[in-house]
């Protein structure tokens, strides 16, 4: 059962992209380099309270009428990086992935027809004036994509089993940009040799498109966010997706077909038990 705890848990994970602040045109970086030396800069936690807010009135928000203004800051190597959280976009683009997921009539309780037709109508005239504009984050819920892993190296992989309720456990992976693209391209060439197509194939392209439009010395980070909740303690301090994903994709290419279906196998077996929870009552 997902743990008890007083923050605030959608389960969900998150692929950002932080960049170098000279990957921003003006007055944009200036905005960065002054909002990084903040010191009360809010979390992901203060994100999802606002998102939840923005639901709870009648009838609800389900886009923010203004852009954030606010990102997750690193320090990489003495190099201030950013990662914009744009939630108005991201609202716009999870709204259109929500609807081909619920039924129309389970849609139309959630956020009436009218709502979604004056979200669509607004996103529509912002890309007319913001034609090449992306997310600096993705999210998923109930799972973390098999394609992110490949992204990643379990010698990357970063683990806190927190110290309480308030602290909860921590599980991600940082890398940098070139060896994420590496891996992209390296992943790509070995599915291709094994199968003519496929949704693990036609993932990792999307994301490997997504990653091309970044700053080359960007940093990408895969977090298991709230979905460290989901996960028990010692299942998730045993959790080696990625070692498991790179160990399925060297067997493909040596032309080792069961390594690598065992290598699957376990990814399968590992997250089943959060995807049971997903359709749980």
């Amino acid at each position: 059962m997902p743990k008890v705890t007083s923050v605030i848990v959608p389960y969900a994970t998150y692929l950002r992209v932080y960049e170098p602040l000279a990957a921003f045109p003006e007055p944009e970086r200036s905005h960065w380099a002054r909002y990084a030396r903040r010191t009360d800069r809010p979390s992901y936690q203060d994100e999802l309270r606002r998102a939840l807010a923005d639901l709870a009135p009648v009838p609800p928000v389900p886009v923010p009428v203004h852009e954030s203004e606010d990102a997750f800051v690193l320090d990489v190597d003495g190099v201030v990086c950013v990662c914009p959280w744009r939630t108005r976009l991201r609202g716009w683009l999870a709204l259109d992935e929500l609807s081909e997921e619920l039924p129309p009539p389970v849609m139309d309780a959630v956020l009436p027809p009218v709502l979604r037709r004056q979200a669509s109508q607004d996103y529509e005239r912002w890309l007319a004036i913001n034609p090449d504009a992306r997310p600096w984050i993705r999210t998923a819920t109930w799972q973390v994509p098999i394609n992110w892993f490949v992204l990643v190296s379990d010698e990357e992989r970063e683990y806190d089993k927190g110290a309480s309720a308030d602290s909860p456990p921590v599980l991600r992976y940082r890398t940098p940009m070139v060896q994420a693209r590496r891996r992209v391209a390296r992943g790509l060439r070995a599915l291709k040799e094994a199968m003519n197509e496929g949704p693990l194939i036609d993932g990792l392209v999307d994301v490997g498109r997504w990653l091309e439009e970044f700053h080359p010395r960007s940093l990408v980070e895969l977090d298991y966010g709230g979905l460290v909740h989901a996960v028990p303690a010692g299942a998730l301090e045993d959790d080696h997706s990625a070692a498991d994903v790179a160990e399925g994709i060297a067997a493909l290419r040596r032309g080792d077909g069961a390594a690598a279906g065992q290598a699957y196998a376990r990814l399968v077996e590992r997250w089943r038990s959060v995807r049971d929870l997903r359709s749980a009552n």
